[in-house]
């Protein structure tokens, strides 16, 4: 039984309905991070797409910043709430994929997933 009434349960309640955060860490010591794989640019390209498309807004799409997602050997990696969805990327293509296909329309984009055992 789904149970609309309680917060949560419908999505007219959210102020986004999705976010994308972006894991903009850089590690000193040489270890493996997303600032390696180009992330700033990547962040940059989809909160530039998510504004033209007119995604951006309450009641739609937010773009973050985050630091570390302990995902680092997937790197570069980007999740998707409220659907908990991990991607990792390799280009500008990607990044206006996952926009068009999950921001926009709701649909995961299979061949950008990062595998579910990937982490640090």
């Amino acid at each position: 039984m789904n149970d609309t009434s309680k917060p949560g349960n419908d999505r007219s309640d959210r102020y986004y309905q999705r976010h994308i955060f972006f894991c903009l860490n850089e590690r000193k010591n040489g270890e493996a991070c997303c600032t390696q794989h180009s992330a700033q640019s990547a962040f940059d390209r989809c909160k530039g797409q998510v504004k033209a498309a007119g995604l951006s807004g309450p009641g739609m799409v937010r773009v973050n910043k985050a630091g570390c997602l302990d995902r680092c050997a997937g790197g570069p990696v980007a999740v998707v709430y409220p659907e908990a969805v991990w991607y990792t990327y390799v280009d500008e293509q990607d990044i206006d994929e996952i926009v068009e296909s999950h921001l926009k329309n709701g649909k995961v984009v299979q061949r950008l997933l990062l595998p579910a055992g990937v982490g640090r």
